[in-house]
């Protein structure tokens, strides 16, 4: 019974399927997506219908990520802003173009119901950007900044290692949880492909929609398992690389 956490995917669908079989996911596992589950990849539209699928074998929590947000109110309302559409839009746009109208709806309620963050019962957050406010993000006046925030990882990578929880110069969003779990920047800013920890703040974004894998991380042992670098998976396009 393990508790299995997986980064960014932009519709690599390929490397979340290769990621989640090395794992060796059976139905008594737990999984906790971090969210963009589009725009990236050309598949999408079947990255989202294969989540749905899992959900029904497998106890799962679907976090929302900023592309997941943006692809919903394209198929929602029709909402289409260049620079979505430039950064991968584009992508999520032309998967959905193969979609019955029945499909599109079960993918709308899917985007409707994604949870804005998660915390577990050992006080673990789990989230797809950050948040702002020094008690917690149960107290965020701004909710984009579930999906859009990068101040906390910032922030962390920052932080003097030396420094201990009792330091007033500690910063107190990081010291209201035992561990927090994001993704939304990819760790190949900082030259990694593999999940990275700074102080408490674990990033599962490995790279997926640029030149890195699909990341699956267990969160008690801190095992994990990997895709091979997605872009390979898909040879004749370009992913989010050309942005």
């Amino acid at each position: 019974m393990r508790t299995l956490v997986i980064g960014d995917l932009h519709g690599g669908y390929k490397g979340l399927v290769q990621a989640i079989n090395r794992a060796g996911i059976t139905a008594t596992d737990t999984l906790i997506f971090l969210g963009d589950y589009v725009d990236g990849w050309s598949e999408s539209a079947e990255t989202v219908s294969f989540l749905i699928s899992l959900a029904a074998e497998n106890k799962c929590i679907f976090i929302k990520g900023n592309h997941d947000d943006l692809c919903y109110h394209y198929l929602a309302k029709n909402e289409k802003p260049q620079q979505w559409v430039e950064q991968g839009g584009q992508s999520s746009i032309d998967s959905y173009d193969n979609l019955s109208r029945h499909e599109i709806e079960s993918h709308k309620n899917f985007f409707e119901n994604l949870n804005e963050y998660y915390i577990d019962t050992k006080n673990r957050l789990f989230i797809h950007a950050g948040f702002q406010n020094l008690n917690g993000p149960q107290f965020e006046y701004h909710k984009t900044a579930y999906y859009w925030d990068r101040t906390l990882w910032e922030m962390a990578l920052a932080t003097d290692l030396n420094l201990k929880k009792e330091d007033p110069k500690f910063p107190q969003r990081l010291k209201l949880f035992e561990e927090i779990y994001i993704g939304h920047t990819p760790v190949t800013r900082i030259g990694k492909t593999i999940p990275h920890l700074a102080q408490n703040v674990w990033n599962i974004d490995t790279g997926a929609a640029f030149k890195g894998p699909v990341t699956v991380l267990d969160i008690d042992t801190k095992d994990f398992w990997q895709s091979d670098p997605v872009w390979t998976l898909y040879p004749d396009e370009k992913g989010r690389n050309v942005y």
